[in-house]
């Protein structure tokens, strides 16, 4: 039984909801009369029924007036305004009994949006891939956000009912199915979690207690109440939350979005711990459970232990990587792409973790960062496209339609000879060119125009120019969808052989993977063209990646005494032109000298 929401017990159905603001509560069931739930001190509601089927509709009725949803639903199979239903997680039969996970350093992640993923948009459909995704040497899948979002279309991150996986993908019933389909072909599971606000469409927490407050605002307005008066209850909303992925899914850890916007002045962070309640219940299941965190602020203190002054997460995204990297390859200078002008940035971010570590940021006026140097590898997540830089260009426009096939290449041997845990964005391995759109469905027309305005000033104030799509248009949605047969024509399909041929060096070779960090070393030549990345094992094996930075040849020689080239990205196998002296525009050569 769970602390909150509808729990089957026997042939009972507890029900137990946190609404301090309501006099009195009622459970609504069709055809049946009004059910008092009895209030305990602290505002939580509780009751107990017979006779309730898995899958009976009910509502709350709030001060024998207004009905609305559980703000614990389970599944809401009419949408965000509609009844919650009754689940049994009993009814699914689980066959991952001898699937135990993934270290963090093992970590090969795949962010992918379940409803973009194929035409279907369904979690039984994700399935039908994920032999490739392991071939290819993926061994976790990051799903975007899952809980109810308004309508069809959405990136999942205007979610209100946190713990019903949305109806149009297929509800509980399918992201378990999903689940267990990923173990049993050695593929962890994260889900994208949202904890730092709640979607305008659908959300009634408000009427039942303190959830939001005005005394912290983000981007997305109020933020969530963890420390005011009341916050006790909405921690452990949020706590129940991530347990019960974890207990009732089985998911293998969660990305906590934006976890800058979260404010916590509370003796012990919610950051903190949620990280233990993910701990737990991974324990209790004899696997790893993984928190990462996405964070603008370079902030080691999320990775560090609380023992040391931390909050104890896994790891966090460090996004200096890929906007050094993109800047570089695009020229793109808008927003904080301004920040990153020289490769030196770039080295940095390679071998340290983080570009910036306390220095003065142009685009963010102040200091940003903390130093990282010292941190494990397996503490930063580093990217060369992910949801948030490919949605958040104005037309959504992939890596491999602003830069030349070679230098797509070269931003892959980067990213996956670095000391880090990878992750790649769905598509990325084969090339896909279809955009990666901000697409919404919300129901509410006087909504859908402010997100609609709302959209075109934050593009306008970073810096971009230009019309954009109608994030409210289907037609916005159906052109992000991913085309997988192109991964069968000769160009895709090299793309993906030669990321498929990175992703087994990576696993393979003991000088590579999100392991000895303090042995790696970043160099750039006098130009800052040709930047060279070293690697050394404990056990003596290293490498040496070779990358030229630019469009244009470079003098170049290959290193003297016992090396040997392991991979070019240069090879025709790859689509590439061939050739290794001089450094061919964006050419990427990576060398091995044994022990």
């Amino acid at each position: 039984m769970t602390a909150l929401g509808a729990s089957l017990v026997e042939d009972t159905v507890v029900f137990r909801v946190w609404a301090p603001r309501c006099r009195a509560l009622d459970v609504v069931l069709a055809g049946r009369p009004p059910a008092p739930l009895a209030r305990g001190a602290d505002g939580l509601f509780e009751g107990t029924l017979g006779d309730v089927a898995p899958g009976a509709r009910y509502r709350y009725r709030l001060d024998g007036a207004r009905h609305r949803p559980d703000p614990a639903s389970r599944w809401q199979p009419e949408g965000v305004h509609g009844p919650s239903a009754v689940v049994d997680p009993r009814r699914f039969v689980w066959t991952d009994d001898a699937f135990r996970g993934h270290a963090l350093a093992d970590l090969v992640l795949y962010e992918l949006h379940v409803g973009a993923f194929t035409p279907a948009g369904t979690f039984e459909a994700v399935a039908a891939h994920l032999g490739e995704l392991a071939d290819l040497g993926v061994t976790a899948l990051e799903l975007m956000p899952v809980a109810e979002f308004p309508g069809s279309r959405n990136w999942g991150y205007d979610g209100v009912h946190l713990f019903a996986p949305q109806s149009t993908y297929g509800g509980p019933r399918g992201l378990r199915r999903l689940v267990d389909a990923c173990h049993a072909r050695g593929l962890s599971v994260l889900l994208d979690v949202v904890y730092n606000h709640l979607g305008p469409e659908g959300n009634v927490l408000a009427e039942y207690g303190p959830y939001l407050t005005d005394r912290h605002r983000t981007a997305w307005g109020p933020g969530v109440n963890f420390d005011g008066e009341g916050s006790a209850g909405v921690r452990r909303h949020v706590v129940e939350n991530v347990r019960y992925w974890v207990r009732e899914f089985h998911v293998d850890g969660v990305r906590l979005d934006a976890v800058h916007a979260i404010a916590d002045g509370s003796a012990v962070h919610i950051l903190a711990e949620l990280a233990a309640a993910a701990r737990a219940e991974g324990a209790r299941a004899g696997r790893p459970v993984h928190v990462i965190a996405e964070s603008h602020d370079n902030d080691r203190r999320l990775v560090l232990p609380p023992a040391e002054g931390g909050l104890g997460l896994d790891a966090v995204w460090s996004d200096d990587f890929h906007h050094a990297l993109h800047r570089r390859l695009t020229g793109e200078a808008v927003g904080y792409y301004a920040d990153f002008g020289g490769a030196s940035a770039l080295a940095r971010a390679l071998a340290e973790g983080f570009a910036f570590q306390g220095e003065p940021s142009a685009y963010w006026r102040r200091p940003r960062g903390t130093p990282s140097a010292d941190l494990p590898a397996e503490r930063f997540v580093i990217a060369v496209q992910t949801h948030d830089q490919v949605g958040n260009r104005p037309r959504g426009e992939r890596l491999g339609t602003l830069v030349p096939p070679a230098a797509v290449r070269l931003a892959a041997a980067l990213c996956l000879a670095a000391p880090a845990v990878p992750l790649l964005f769905m598509g990325e391995e084969y090339g896909e060119t279809a955009p990666f759109q901000f697409f919404t469905s919300f129901l509410d027309p006087a909504l859908a125009a402010a997100v609609r305005r709302g959209r075109a000033g934050d593009l306008a104030r970073f810096g971009w120019t230009g019309a954009i799509p109608d994030p409210g248009a289907p037609g916005t949605f159906v052109a992000s969808r991913l085309s997988h047969g192109l991964a069968a024509s000769a160009r895709h399909r090299a793309l993906r052989e030669y990321y498929r041929r990175w992703l087994a060096l990576r696993r393979a070779h003991p000088a590579l993977g999100a392991r000895g960090k303090a042995l790696a070393r970043a160099d750039l030549d006098p130009a800052g063209a040709v930047l060279t990345l070293a690697r050394r094992a404990p056990s003596g094996e290293a490498v040496r990646l070779v990358a030229n930075l630019t469009a244009a040849p470079r003098p170049w020689a290959p290193p003297p005494g016992g090396w040997r080239l392991l991979l070019d990205s240069e090879d025709p196998r790859w689509g590439g032109a061939g050739g290794a002296a001089p450094l061919a525009p964006w050419q990427a050569l990576l060398w091995e000298r044994a022990r």
